[in-house]
């Protein structure tokens, strides 16, 4: 019975019969398929943001110990006398990182001058406006 009502149907409209197949996908399935995109796609930049921060993070705590040592290397090389602090950066080859350098006699609550012939040299390498910063302290014999 349907069936000789949709083609008299049919026969009349020509073009209801485009309108009546089911073509394409309704407006619902559409908007469930966008949504479920966005939330897939953000939590993928979210986790591309957070691996960028973890990959400089790392770069930053592998490449400054090797800078703090080369500091340390050049204060070994001077003499006592020439021991003072200082500051400055790490030039074109290292970029946005910066060291101070600090130099300062060590204090002792122990009696005799076990103390007196040492420095305490502290070392601070940060990078970026100090975003990652990074601390050494070593010590010095010296005879005065």
């Amino acid at each position: 019975m349907t069936q000789v009502i949709k083609k008299k149907i049919f026969k009349k409209y020509p073009s209801y019969r485009l309108l009546a197949t089911p073509a394409g996908f309704t407006l619902l399935e559409v908007m469930a398929a966008i949504s479920i995109m966005a939330i897939a796609l953000v939590s993928v930049y979210k986790m591309h943001t957070q691996t960028i921060v973890m990959a400089n993070t790392a770069r930053f705590y592998t490449t400054a110990p090797f800078l703090a040592q080369s500091k340390i290397s050049e204060i070994e090389s001077k003499s006592d006398d020439e021991l003072s602090d200082g500051s400055g950066d790490f030039g074109d080859k290292f970029p946005q990182y910066n060291y101070n350098i600090s130099i300062n006699d060590v204090e002792s609550e122990l009696p005799g001058n076990t103390t007196n012939d040492l420095k305490k040299i502290d070392i601070t390498i940060s990078y970026n406006t100090d975003e990652f910063i990074y601390r050494l302290r070593t010590y010095r014999f010296v005879q005065e």
